[in-house]
């Protein structure tokens, strides 16, 4: 039997179709991706109302209509063909102003689906389509149609069998493909958008701005509950919103990120959101934010990869610090006074209707605090007098009842220490309940519930906080130096930081190749082992080489857990009775001390209740 021939490589040249399959593969690599490509075209076409429809994820359908510019019949033959395009200005691929530029989505979709183009131009007296399936392209022909382009795409990847047997459920491509158009929405938020999912809408908002599309998408009721962002540096500006740290995904599906109008996924922007909440989110959560950055265009290269999602930044330190900067200012404003407030719905249940309030008679608690007036809780009791327990047990000694009459419109005033000049968004403190919440109520006929534990935690957390990172920490000399062996690169970025890392308590000398000699500690790690901090350290630096070492989750977490452990011990506890001074002095330091809006845990120490919370819960809605 004859031995088979081996394979002899043979350098040639691939066919025009292959060759599209290969570029198809780069830039649509799921449906979502080709949906994102066709809405970028609608809305750089200028397109005042852009509609999406998929069906089965988009893998059967996907169907973009816009009342953008529309197109010729001459236009439509090129831009099927790859690499023609109309929005770069010169060849210089430095200020590329459009989402698209590349010239390869629409000839990458026809390569791997069947796609059908209908365009017309306002002054057409007709419109005309254009059929390609699998890079077989049809010359154009006359039809009827509307002002703008409508695409339609069928059979996702019949061309490439292989590529549509990797693609996911239904339900994963079509929730992709939401989250694209999503992304976009944002971008133009001037721009009304409708979506379809199987003939269910998922999305229908109109014309409207940047902050009413922000809390629509990111699913927050009230936009002006959105914490405003607005940083400079140098030529660039951050805008943008966020939300408090109390609101919070288990994903980063909530982030949203816009650098010069595009909507991206870039890796620095994410570690710099998430580097900003560190200190004021569960840990395991991520934020949620929209972020819209804006820079020169020469200062950022947006032609890293096909699908346009990644950026390469001239100053990537800048950009940085802006992004962190920015949001940690926005967020260190005491608790009650910006920002989505923490609070908790009822299940909508079956409406009962209750007959119409009587009018309110005298001897009955005030329902509400006059706007302009200090927040203060009147407290009024029926005839004959009662007696209301305000104080509770203060060091171990029950405090006297204190009688309230009726007819003394001074008594059972509760007044906070402070003067009346002032805002409290927390409200005074009217009661304590199981002797761990407090319960306030504001100017504007709200309760609010504060969880006293977790609301000193945070103020003795600032403070300790302050203190321990003001000035030089105290390091520990160890008995017997340690040597932390590393890949010669990790020690050499180790010892190039040692001046910020003596500094924090750590001090360490070059010890041959590839190791490096620790002499000392932050004193606050106690019997920590210097190996596993540094080694940790090393890597972390090394692969965020912009990161300083206060940001190196390794030390600023132990750092803070051991912080976090001194406030926790060092606050007020759970089952400790407050006087009513004592309470509203605590809402006061709540509202002044940044980042009190959640504990030392990133739980929430405060719950805000409003009338249509009540009426909810009681089934008034």
């Amino acid at each position: 039997m004859s031995k088979p021939v081996p394979f002899q490589p043979v350098l040639r040249r691939l066919s025009d179709a292959v060759i599209n399959r290969i570029a198809a593969g780069e830039v649509i690599e799921r449906p979502a991706a080709a949906l994102k490509e066709l809405v970028e075209n609608a809305l750089d076409a200028k397109a005042q109302r852009v509609r999406v429809a998929i069906v089965n994820g988009g893998a059967d359908r996907i169907v973009v209509t816009d009342d953008g510019i529309g197109m010729t019949p001459d236009e439509l033959a090129l831009a099927v063909q790859r690499h023609c395009t109309s929005k770069l200005s010169d060849e210089t691929l430095v200020r590329i102003a459009t989402l698209g530029f590349r010239g390869e989505a629409l000839p990458s979709v026809g390569a791997a689906a069947r796609l059908t183009i209908t365009s017309r131009k306002a002054d057409s007296d007709c419109a005309w389509r254009i059929h390609v399936a699998g890079g077989e392209i049809s010359p154009p022909e006359p039809c009827s149609g509307e002002k703008g382009t409508s695409i339609l795409v069928e059979d996702m990847f019949f061309a490439t069998p292989a590529r549509r047997k990797f693609l996911k459920s239904a339900r994963v491509e079509g929730s992709h493909a939401e989250a694209a158009v999503r992304r976009l929405a944002l971008t133009a938020p001037d721009v009304a958008f409708f979506m379809e999912a199987d003939g269910r809408t998922i999305l229908d908002r109109p014309s409207e701005t940047l902050e009413a599309r922000a809390a629509a998408l990111l699913g927050i009721e009230d936009a002006d509950g959105l914490l405003k962002l607005d940083g400079v540096r140098g030529d660039m500006k951050l805008s943008g919103f966020a939300c408090s740290p109390s609101v919070h995904r288990p994903t980063t599906a909530g982030q949203f990120m816009l650098v010069n109008g595009r909507a991206v996924v870039d890796p620095l922007l994410r570690t710099s959101i998430r580097v900003a909440y560190r200190r004021v989110i569960e840990s395991g959560r991520h934020p949620v934010a929209v972020i819209n950055l804006s820079l020169p265009y020469e200062q950022v290269d947006v032609n890293v990869h096909p699908a346009k999602t990644e950026l390469r930044f001239a100053d990537e330190a800048g950009v940085r610090s802006l992004v962190i900067g920015t949001i940690t200012r926005a967020l260190g404003l005491g608790a009650g006074t910006a920002g989505v407030r923490p609070g908790f719905s009822a299940p909508r249940p079956a409406r009962i209707v209750y007959p119409p309030e009587v009018p309110r008679s005298e001897g009955f608690a005030e329902p509400f605090l006059a706007l302009g007036a200090q927040p203060a809780a009147r407290i009024f009791a029926p005839d004959p007098p009662v007696s209301v327990m305000l104080d509770g047990v203060e060091n171990g000694n029950q405090s006297p009842a204190l009688p309230v009459q009726p007819d003394d419109p001074q008594a059972g005033t509760i007044s906070p220490a402070v003067g009346p000049e002032k805002d409290h968004p927390l409200g005074a403190a009217v009661a304590q309940v199981l002797s761990t919440y407090i319960i306030a109520v504001t100017a504007d006929d709200n309760m609010v519930l504060v969880d006293q534990h977790a609301a000193h935690e945070r103020l003795t957390h600032e403070v300790l906080r302050e203190q321990f990172l003001s000035g030089t920490i105290r390091a520990q000399r160890l008995l017997v130096p340690d040597v932390v062996e590393l890949s010669r690169s990790q020690a050499d970025l180790l010892v190039s930081r040692a001046d910020a890392l003596s500094k924090l308590g750590i001090d360490l000398e070059p010890f041959g190749a590839g190791a490096v000699l620790v002499r000392s500690l932050p004193a606050l790690l106690g019997n920590a082992s210097a190996v596993n901090l540094l080694r940790d350290l090393a890597e972390e630096l090394d692969a965020d080489d912009l990161a300083s070492i206060e940001e190196t989750p390794t030390l600023d977490a132990r750092l803070d857990a051991v912080i976090a452990r001194m406030a926790c011990h060092g606050s007020i506890r759970a089952g400790r009775n407050l006087t009513i001074p004592e309470m509203n002095a605590l809402l006061r330091r709540m509202e002044e001390t940044p980042r009190a809006g959640t504990c030392s845990h990133g739980r929430p120490t405060w719950v805000r209740l409003t009338r249509n919370d009540l009426e909810l819960l009681f089934r008034r809605r």
